[in-house]
């Protein structure tokens, strides 16, 4: 069963819960990707509590990769295009890189309507991926130190500034 919380993609027990928020979609889909992110299966997302789409997929774990479609309205206000491949805005990994085309574009670039128009290329071979990640981690013996925070110093240092004239540390790292 799916669950509208937490937004994001979610391991349980059984798989993986996605939920995303989207107010003016009028269907969602959820695309996962083989592990080359070319091959892509899409599940339509039936559920909805809200504004927020929800579906669980059993089966699922961490390493999965993904993204969603959503169609809806295409105006001034909305430009909703189920041809072009979205990120999970509560993606916690990502897969591959951004390659640019035209086709990431809603729009066919330098077509008669300029922006106004609507492309219907699928933009998925060319952007970047979600990929389901598991949070937790096993801290074996460590445990967190016993200060108070009144005593509790906390320094936030740039690490290649910090030690790149350092004599251990070798010139090309």
């Amino acid at each position: 069963m799916s669950s509208a919380y937490p937004i994001g993609a979610t391991i349980t027990p059984s798989g993986v819960n996605f939920a995303v928020f989207s107010a003016h979609a009028t269907a969602m889909t959820l695309c996962l990707f083989d592990p080359s992110g070319r091959q892509e299966t899409a599940l339509p997302i039936t559920d909805r509590t809200g504004d927020v789409w929800h579906i669980h997929v059993d089966g699922l774990g961490a390493g999965a990769i993904y993204g969603f479609r959503a169609n809806g309205p295409y105006s001034q206000e909305h430009r909703f295009n189920p041809y072009k491949l979205l990120l999970d805005p509560y993606a916690r990994g990502h897969f591959g890189r951004l390659k640019w085309s035209d086709a990431v574009m809603g729009y066919r670039v330098g077509g008669a309507k300029s922006d106004q128009g609507f492309d219907a290329r699928d933009s998925a071979r060319y952007v970047p991926k979600s990929v389901v990640v598991d949070p937790s981690f096993d801290w074996g013996e460590a445990r967190p130190p016993r200060h108070k925070m009144a005593d509790t110093v906390i320094y936030e240092a740039h690490v290649k500034s910090l030690t790149r004239l350092h004599p251990d540390v070798a010139p090309n790292l």
